[in-house]
């Protein structure tokens, strides 16, 4: 289970009415903490908008390439839908229906940073929807606030009968934070929020945020065989760093994507989302989903949802299905490829000029963190790029090219500080996908629950009993005042 420590984020000590810039710059504040006093600092969330070497805006934009084959059709098909409200009934092409349980109606909602597709914004949505149409009732769990990061919870284990987290009974699936109880569309539907108090005051609760998505099409088109020699050449470091992969449990090959590479494909992750985060049934998974003790998980004795909350659009399922009589061509699709669709040709975010205290820092500082992060280890598993992409069946801007994506897609032993002991897949309790750090100078909040919005922080948390990496943080903690700032600016180049 997590427990907050003293590196932790104290969050943004801005008020709501102040408006999205003042939290912006809350978020750039809190980045640069630590300096003042000879302290290296990290320069904060990176303004404006990216462009690649060509000068292209990149921030959510449709990869580059010959569209022979008409795929951006599917690329802004797909990003219209990313951002369709979603409704009990009554929803866009009358194909899904929001509920009974959600942690928001709309895709972009959680993955807004810097552009559509990215992760959480400064301000969190899910703080908004309470005492509205969203969620009439008041349900806003204490952990979910204004300029917090956009979550889900997970309960790390089911509970004995005398209300103590029974250790030996894993939980780990996704409580959803509102139902659709008291919605004029919901009917008669009434349903009981998770326990959510009970689970903080007996430290039974984590926390995830969204992931961002750019470069997804490029990391989902790198064949197993590239993934595992690269493997082969990151076991040959004397940073005590091993790494494996995730299997999916059906054909047996590597996974890739999620904190955990529980997802073999964008396919398969849209397809989640869209039943656990939003409550639709969906053409992968195609039934209305009960919290984990309601399904009869960890020897409970849960009987499902309750008929009254079952297929609330009135449609049957799937709530989500293709729609063959639609027009143009790309509409026939169901909503899950639709999305998957548009995160699979998603430019990768391109790196950029970096503003610390006001003032642009010299290419001399970039280039000397980049060395660094290599020479100190930082890149044994934050590859520059895992390998090339094999050739691509979509598009021709998916094949053979590399993945900057500054990830080996290995999971890797966190250790106790980042440990969440929900175990997905093969991945255990304190296991970890390397995160891409593609897109990072424009990221708020870090880690996999949003702990903090400092990359110091960040890093300092990559060190604790069992982690691979705590060679790597001493190093970095051994890094001069000035090698140390040079790192951090590298980082938010990125």
């Amino acid at each position: 289970m997590i427990k907050i420590s003293m590196k932790n984020s104290k969050g943004f000590r801005v008020a709501l009415c102040c408006g999205v810039l003042i939290v912006l710059l809350a978020a750039l504040a809190e980045g640069q903490r630590g300096g003042g006093d000879g302290r290296a600092q990290d320069p904060g969330v990176q303004s404006g908008t990216r462009t690649n070497a060509a000068g292209v805006a990149t921030g959510g934009s449709l990869i580059s390439g010959n569209d022979a084959t008409g795929y951006s059709a599917f690329f802004t098909d797909g990003r219209n839908r990313f951002q369709d409200i979603e409704s009990v009934s009554n929803s866009p092409n009358n194909n899904n229906g929001l509920g009974p349980r959600f942690n928001s109606n709309q895709c972009s909602s959680c993955h807004a940073q810097p552009a559509i597709g990215g992760s959480g914004a400064a301000m969190n949505p899910q703080f908004a929807f309470a005492g509205t149409p969203v969620a009439p009732k008041d349900q806003t769990p204490s952990f979910i606030t204004a300029t917090g990061p956009t979550r889900e919870a997970r309960f790390p284990f089911f509970y004995n009968s005398n209300g103590s987290p029974n250790l030996n009974n894993p939980n780990g699936g996704v409580e959803d934070l509102f139902t659709v109880s008291g919605r004029s569309d919901a009917g008669s539907c009434s349903l009981q929020q998770p326990g959510f108090q009970h689970a903080l005051q007996t430290n039974n609760i984590i926390f995830r945020i969204p992931t961002p998505t750019f470069g997804a099409g490029m990391i989902e088109n790198l064949d197993d065989s590239t993934l595992l020699t690269n493997r082969q050449a990151n076991l040959n470091n004397n940073f005590g760093i091993s790494g494996t992969f995730n299997h999916n449990g059906n054909d047996g090959t590597i996974s890739r994507f999620g904190w955990k590479a529980q997802n073999k494909s964008l396919h398969i992750f849209a397809g989640e989302a869209y039943n656990v985060e939003m409550g639709i049934s969906n053409e992968l998974f195609t039934q209305d989903r009960p919290l984990p003790d309601e399904d009869g998980n960890g020897g409970s004795n849960g009987v499902g949802l309750p008929a009254n909350c079952l297929n609330l659009t009135g449609t049957g399922y799937p709530e989500d299905t293709s729609n063959p009589t639609s027009t143009p061509q790309a509409a026939v699709l169901d909503d899950v490829s639709a999305f998957a669709n548009f995160m699979r040709f998603l430019a990768p975010p391109p790196p950029g000029a970096v503003v610390l205290n006001g003032n642009t820092v010299p290419q001399t500082s970039i280039s000397n963190g980049s060395a660094l992060f290599s020479s100190i280890g930082c890149a044994t598993c934050h590859n520059p790029s895992p390998g090339n992409t094999q050739a691509s069946n979509f598009v021709s801007a998916l094949s053979n090219q590399p993945v900057p994506a500054f990830s080996d897609i290995e999971i890797h032993h966190m250790g106790t500080g980042l440990a969440d002991n929900v175990s997905q897949g093969g991945a255990g309790g304190d296991q970890f996908r390397t995160a891409p750090l593609w897109g990072l100078g424009q990221r708020i909040f870090l880690l996999h629950d949003g702990r903090t919005t400092n990359l110091v922080r960040a890093i300092q948390a990559h060190e604790s009993n069992g982690s691979e990496a705590s060679q790597v943080e001493a190093n970095f903690d051994n890094l001069s005042p000035s090698q140390q700032q040079d790192l951090l600016n590298f980082l938010r180049s990125l």
